[in-house]
């Protein structure tokens, strides 16, 4: 019985109908939350639903449009509180029959980060599409509110120290235009 419901978010594509769209909602009971949260460095998951609908496109492929809601708690980049953000987000996955994967793991390819499509299996896992989704939507640097970076100077004395505004690709050209300006 447990094992069927670990796949109940496992639908077999030779049993979808290809008439009408197959709704779902998935709703991860605490236990699920906790797991998700600890495999993408949360501190916490606290509210997760992934609700939506899977249908037939074309003679054999399949798409599947959903709506991903969480409520996550990171740590902030600067002062390591915890920073809770809502995320609401449309999800769209193409399962395309035929579309080949690489040989070999080692071998790279380019993904455009606007494709969606997905080589079509014998399943589609929804658990795992909500995951990826969820580590795809989430804030990439963190920030609590009003936490900003202090500039540090490490530099002997009677050194001026190097700013990061020195740094930027262009504050070279802008102090020799400025001395250019001013006729040095």
């Amino acid at each position: 019985m447990a094992n069927k419901a670990q796949n109940k978010h496992r639908l077999r594509v030779s049993t979808l109908d290809t008439q009408k769209p197959t709704a779902f909602e998935m709703t991860p009971a605490a236990t699920a939350r906790k797991a998700i949260a600890a495999q993408l460095e949360l501190l916490d998951l606290r509210k997760l639903r992934f609700t939506g609908d899977i249908r037939a496109t074309g003679e054999s492929n399949w798409t599947l449009e959903g709506l991903l809601g969480a409520t996550v708690v990171q740590p902030c980049v600067v002062t390591l509180e915890p920073v809770t953000t809502r995320l609401d987000v449309p999800v769209l996955r193409e399962f395309i029959d035929g579309l080949e994967q690489p040989a070999e793991e080692d071998e790279e390819i380019e993904i455009s980060p606007d494709d969606n499509s997905e080589p079509l299996g014998s399943h589609i896992d929804l658990e795992a599409v909500m995951v990826e989704a969820l580590s795809l939507a989430l804030p990439l640097y963190p920030r609590a509110d009003g936490a900003e970076l202090a500039e540090t100077n490490f530099a002997p004395e009677g050194i001026q120290p190097m700013r990061d505004e020195d740094t930027k690709p262009f504050a070279g050209l802008a102090s020799l235009r400025d001395k250019l300006e001013k006729g040095e």
